[in-house]
């Protein structure tokens, strides 16, 4: 009650912006934006939008699954005197932990030695994020249709919120074929 913006059930634990955040980062924009491309382009949007089925749309939350494995430390910033050692050392972390698959999606990463040091070398964190998007992605290609959701759940596909995904757009640009 009260509150400036209108967060969504993953905002929080993700660590993310609300939908219809327009500064700091400008959400609504990539939302506003990315939708009606999506929509032109004939994917499905899990319970949102009847699309092409071979081609499914979801959004991803990174921070949902780095925080699983990290906690609250930081691995990135986009300001260079902010790009500090430790962070140096959580994206180390973050990168061990997927490998050896210690997530709740239960897959593991495996990624060449340069490819490992170039994810590392991102202070910015955005190949990571997409690397988690693409995790979540291939999580949620497991899970298959209906709702792209654990069996037996039951409601929206919102339900996906605890896992890191629900329906709607994968964040970054990224479409991973899983």
């Amino acid at each position: 009650m009260g509150g400036k913006f209108a967060h969504r059930a993953t905002d929080k634990p993700a660590g993310s912006s609300p939908s219809m955040k327009w500064v700091n980062p400008p959400v609504a924009y990539m939302l506003h934006a990315g939708v009606p491309r999506l929509l032109a382009a004939g994917v499905h949007l899990p319970g949102l939008h009847d699309g092409d089925t071979q081609r499914v749309a979801l959004e991803g939350y990174p921070g949902l699954l780095a925080r699983e494995l990290l906690g609250q430390r930081s691995y990135k910033s986009d300001d260079k005197a902010k790009q500090t050692p430790d962070r140096l050392i959580a994206r180390k972390d973050l990168i061990t932990g997927l490998e050896h698959g210690q997530s709740r999606l239960g897959l593991r990463l495996k990624v060449s030695h340069a490819q490992r040091d170039a994810l590392i070398d991102d202070a910015s964190g955005d190949s990571l994020d997409a690397v988690l998007c693409l995790l979540q992605a291939a999580w949620a290609q497991q899970q298959g249709a209906p709702r792209y959701r654990p069996a037996g759940a039951n409601g929206p596909a919102r339900r996906l919120d605890r896992h890191g995904l629900s329906a709607c757009f994968l964040k970054r640009g990224f479409h991973p074929k899983v």
